[in-house]
């Protein structure tokens, strides 16, 4: 549905974006990670047709962003960071003016906008002065403006900066029923965002893709089992010899008396070795039971920290 090429945009001798390449198939809901500056909002607005590139491609379902603007700008709803809303209008007539801007092809005007209302939440409120309304439903009405025109795609910038955690939760469940039948990027430096919504993780940084892969995923490629939580039944100093004296074993303490005649530990691991079967080994030879045995892995919070502070 999306695909990005070899893109890149320069602004003047920095590099916004360096020839970055990614595809999102129909359907996916992406997020879209990065520290500020890395080229998320450059791709976006390339995406989007608002800016060219200097080099590469983009293409909405097939159709170059670049070279047929128009027609692929038909398939794309955008919700920027601030909806551009106009404040002095009711709901209706702000979105009969969207629709009147898109031209959608044969779609009734009232019946379309009145299945959009419903479709976010905003079928009591059309009525309503824009200016009048909470912060949650102006978010509301810039999602409604995106879908106008029943597009394959939304590209949502920071849909729920600035909401309470209420207006949050109603506006992640109004996206991911959006996402049974589009392609959806979501940007947003909310990183819990993107673990309630989405099914796969892009990150930026200094303009180029550095991870693209589901969030589980990434957590065990980077940590890949290095750092374990285990509780294991027997007397904390013997237990504590044997961890320490396994082949990649680099860290091995306990943390609390769990129960009864067992203790909590961590025990970490040199990169790239596993030891969950040389510590079962080594444990059940001294016949100290495993109660628990869990992976620690890493939160979406540490991926990002550690893939965009590489150098």
């Amino acid at each position: 549905m999306i695909e990005v090429s070899g893109l890149t945009k320069t602004y003047g001798r920095k590099r916004g974006v360096d020839r970055i390449s990614f595809k999102i198939n129909e359907g996916e809901i992406v997020g879209f990670l990065g520290p500020n500056g890395a080229g998320k909002t450059t791709t976006m607005n390339i995406i989007t047709g608002y800016i060219s590139a200097n080099s590469g491609a983009a293409y909405i379902a097939g159709i170059d962003v670049l070279e047929d603007p128009i027609t692929a700008k038909r398939r794309v709803g955008y919700l920027p960071e601030q909806p551009p809303l106009y404040p002095d209008m009711t709901v209706l007539e702000y979105l009969g003016f969207v629709f009147d801007l898109k031209k959608p092809k044969n779609l009734a005007k009232a019946a379309h906008i009145a299945e959009i209302c419903e479709l976010v939440g905003l079928k009591e409120h059309a009525k309503r002065v824009i200016k009048n309304l909470s912060k949650g439903y102006k978010q509301r009405v810039g999602l409604a403006q995106a879908l106008i025109g029943n597009p394959d795609v939304l590209i949502l910038d920071e849909p729920t900066v600035g909401l309470d955690p209420k207006q949050i939760i109603e506006i992640r469940n109004v996206i991911k029923n959006l996402g049974r039948d589009r392609t959806i990027i979501l940007s947003t430096h909310i990183l819990q965002e993107v673990s309630a919504i989405c099914e796969r993780v892009l990150v930026i940084n200094n303009g180029q893709i550095v991870a693209d892969d589901r969030p589980d995923n990434l957590s065990g490629v980077l940590s890949g089992d290095r750092k374990l939580a285990i509780r294991i039944a027997g007397p904390r100093d013997n237990v504590r010899k044997i961890l320490r004296g396994i082949d990649g074993v680099v860290f091995a303490d306990s943390t609390i008396q769990a129960e009864q005649g067992a203790f909590d530990w961590l025990v970490e691991a040199q990169p790239n070795v596993d030891i969950r079967k040389p510590i079962f080994n080594a444990l059940a030879q001294a016949n100290y039971p495993i109660l628990q045995l869990k992976s620690m892995d890493m939160s979406l919070e540490d991926i990002f920290i550690q893939l965009t502070t590489k150098k």
